[in-house]
């Protein structure tokens, strides 16, 4: 059986998880064709990142004349259906409520990958997050190409669902994968109740074999972790504030930053201004075997964020055995509570500093036993091995559902 994967801009640092899903779908006979709108403008640091470019085909990346040429050879050769895709396209220009120049540029992409997935012959294409890559495959399919299944994550998705024709995406789905509860009830809240059974739960995961849990704690240890894209919703500006409330009691301690963003420049001066420079160690992006083993080695990881979805940061500290502070928003809590880390208010500085001030008090033999529960959470719940048959099962169903109705039409 053969798909495709459509993807907005892939290979990303902090979208691996994708790559391992795709990996482990392949690991069990899925024969997977990797597209994305473009490329990502920043230097890949990762050798399975750069590698899986090679194998990805992108719409926009130079490809000009074969979007104009695929526009105008859908409009003459498949009238109907690019006059069926063009109805929905109006619909979404006029829940942004603008015509803009990228929603023609997604109907232009929707026109080529539609004849990229005639040629290749792909009953079923899924997406990640609910975003335009989405609306690509949606108008595509609108055109009598594949049908389309899509995972949604948050929080952005979820600002503006309206503006992002959120129920449309759902609606025309033949199923929709949600990362959590939380992501779930807001795909039904922002589309319809009717829509209950086609959300369904798909855990983002894990391949285990590549984290090896560490339960050896040094009370000594003072290192935290914090790994993810430097931007606000992440809140990484609040951690220099708390570090100088601990900074008297815990001189030792250092907390490393994995990543990088358009916050950098304002937590390096937030860094400077709490004077705890040498709290603090600015890494940027890493390769993920590096990043594992700087985990691995800490105290404890740290994500204090004002917004998320389910952070696949935190999977992995907890399949390492690394217990996690962090926040009760979004789908955090499915996952962190007392038992494996530290779960705290977003926003509150006084609280962080309570929780890392909490971590670094506990004994090894606690921080042990939130590591073990932790390590148990992933393996039962965030497992690849046992998630990719689910979605092996999906997509087989879906690409029975396309096929039936591909006979039906030539009936």
């Amino acid at each position: 059986m053969k798909i495709g994967y459509l993807m907005n801009s892939f290979p990303i640092t902090s979208t691996t998880f994708i790559r391992r899903e795709m990996e482990s779908l392949e690991a069990i006979g899925l024969e997977i064709e990797r597209f994305a709108v473009r490329r990502w403008p920043t230097a890949l640091v990762d050798p399975l990142d750069i590698a899986d470019q090679e194998k990805t085909h992108y719409l926009l990346d130079g490809n000009f004349l074969r979007l104009i040429t695929a526009f105008f050879s859908v409009l003459l050769f498949n009238p109907i259906g690019f006059f069926k895709a063009f109805k929905i396209w109006l619909n979404v220009c006029s829940n942004s409520l603008r015509f803009p120049v990228k929603h023609v540029a997604y109907l232009m992409q929707a026109t080529y990958f539609y004849r990229l997935c005639k040629q290749k012959d792909l009953k079923h294409v899924h997406v990640h997050f609910s975003t335009n890559a989405t609306t690509v495959a949606m108008l595509a399919k609108c055109m009598g190409g594949p049908s389309y299944s899509f995972t949604a994550h948050g929080p952005d998705e979820f600002v503006d669902p309206s503006a992002n024709s959120m129920n449309l995406k759902v609606k025309h789905a033949t199923f929709v994968a949600a990362i959590s509860n939380y992501c779930r009830v807001q795909l039904v809240r922002f589309s319809s109740y009717e829509y209950w059974d086609k959300i369904v739960i798909v855990h983002c995961g894990l391949q285990l074999d590549e984290f090896v849990p560490n339960y050896d704690f040094n009370v000594n240890n003072q290192s935290l972790v914090c790994v993810g894209r430097l931007c606000p919703q992440k809140a990484q500006l609040l951690l220099p504030p708390a570090l100088a409330q601990l900074k008297a009691d815990f001189p030792n301690l250092k907390v490393h930053f994995v990543g990088d963003g358009e916050s950098r420049q304002a937590l390096e001066q937030s860094i400077k201004k709490y004077n705890v420079e040498e709290m603090v160690e600015l890494h940027g992006w890493m390769v993920n075997a590096d990043v594992r083993q700087l985990v691995s080695k800490s105290r404890a990881f740290l994500l204090p964020s004002f917004a998320e979805g389910l952070p696949v940061g935190i999977m992995e500290a907890l399949a390492l055995g690394r217990p996690v502070i962090s926040t009760y928003i979004a789908g955090i809590p499915e996952l962190v509570d007392n038992d494996c880390g530290w779960i705290i208010p977003a926003g509150s500085i006084e609280h962080i500093a309570s929780a890392i001030r909490q971590a670094l008090n506990e004994t090894p033999a606690g921080l042990k036993a939130k590591g073990v529960e932790g390590r148990k959470r992933i393996e039962r719940e965030h497992n690849l091995k046992l998630i990719a048959p689910v979605l092996f099962n999906q997509f087989a169903l879906a690409v029975k559902e396309a096929s039936k109705k591909a006979t039906g039409l030539l009936l």
